[in-house]
């Protein structure tokens, strides 16, 4: 415990925090659709999906691995990097969580790290190669194979139920969702809680409480899922009303078949090692079921704006990674409290923004566009 010093202990609590911010950001990737389609009510939704965050954390380290080991050198990295990087990641959490955008936390951890590490170590701390690797070519492809993989779902569950009775398919499906829905959940515990672990583990290895490339202890396992188990809990209903009602026209084959390929990509990819983002797993499911069925509407509008705060997210977080680095390099501890308090004020800022319009498990299924209610009032497309 000599190594756990007062920054170590700061950048585990952030990183927690961080991994807080990523459950209620990316509970809609497990639940949305369930909602939407009426299988699971709002409240028992979150409940499933915390529970089975938690269970999931236990399953599988070796996206951990990737985190601690894989993308930065972990001879280069102090805690300090670590805690610009979660800082930025965290915040971009929070805007695109205020906008109602289902953009990728992992890309924000991802960025917020690059970007730190790069400015506090150097070019040279971070592993390019690694990245393209391990979370370029996942952000690229995975959303495809889930889109591809939830349309062929979705047209063979329309075909098979064809004369079936309307509501005996409705029901089936949704009795089905409950099960597939529990999967994404426990899926995304597999990969996302692992993220936290990787960035905790990295810190203690910087501090040198762990030997070079060890693997996450039990206790940051058991920490980082109730952490991100918590945040689902908490609902992140903004999300979830774009993804359930904003992006396409959802009936429950379509939701079946969109958490069933998103489950498959995710836990594939765990095992191997590709810290992928969940968020674009599921919104290319939810894509791809929406093209499934004919007629169904898909909304490329909101479509678009969702790619584009996906193209945007991991250089937006590596900036703010880098800047708060480079206040912390050059500030030293007095930086350091400046970033943290500058990062509180504007989290404040944010979350009081958000009440303004706010989004719960009694409005979450009404109308996905909302207007934020500013002194000039404006349209925010699918800020919900």
């Amino acid at each position: 415990m000599d190594h756990i010093t007062f920054l170590v202990a700061v950048v585990i609590v952030t990183a927690l925090a961080f991994d807080f911010t990523n459950g209620f950001h990316d509970t809609a990737n497990a639940m949305a659709t369930s909602i939407a389609t009426g299988a699971l009510k709002p409240r028992t939704a979150v409940l499933v999906s915390g529970v089975l965050n938690i269970v999931g954390a236990f399953l599988s380290t070796e996206v951990a691995k990737t985190i601690s080991g894989g993308i930065v050198d972990d001879t280069l990295v102090s805690p300090a990097m670590i805690f610009a990087g979660l800082v930025g990641a965290i915040l971009w959490n929070l805007v695109t969580w205020l906008a109602g955008l289902p953009s990728s936390s992992s890309h924000a951890l991802f960025g917020g790290l690059i970007g730190a590490v790069w400015v506090g170590a150097g070019s040279h701390g971070v592993h390019l190669d690694k990245v393209v690797e391990k979370v370029l070519l996942p952000a690229v492809v995975s959303p495809v194979v889930a889109g591809v993989a939830a349309l062929v779902a979705t047209y063979l569950a329309y075909r098979l139920s064809a004369r079936a009775r309307q509501d005996s398919v409705t029901k089936g499906f949704r009795l089905g969702q409950i099960a597939s829905a529990s999967l994404v959940s426990l899926a995304h515990g597999t990969n996302d809680a692992q993220k936290t672990m990787g960035v905790i583990t990295l810190t203690l290895i910087s501090a040198g409480a762990l030997g070079h490339k060890a693997g996450p202890p039990v206790w940051v396992i058991g920490s980082a899922g109730v952490a991100i188990g918590l945040g689902t809990y908490l609902g992140g209903w903004r999300i979830i009303r774009t993804m359930g009602k904003g992006l396409a026209e959802i009936q429950s084959p379509q939701g079946f078949a969109a958490e069933t390929a998103s489950t498959a990509v995710i836990l594939t990819s765990a095992h191997l090692g590709f810290a992928l983002s969940t968020t674009q797993v599921a919104s290319g499911s939810i894509l791809g079921a929406g093209l499934g069925r004919r007629l169904a509407e898909v909304r490329w509008g909101v479509a678009g704006r969702m790619v584009l705060a996906w193209l945007i997210t991991l250089p937006a977080a590596a900036l703010v990674g880098g800047l708060a680095a480079s206040v912390v390099k050059h500030g030293g501890n007095v930086g350091t409290a400046v970033i943290a308090l500058v990062a509180l004020a504007l989290a404040g800022v944010i979350v009081a923004a958000s009440r303004r319009n706010p989004v719960r498990a009694d409005n979450v299924n009404d109308d996905h566009e909302v207007t934020l209610r500013t002194s000039a009032p404006t349209k925010v497309g699918t800020a919900a």
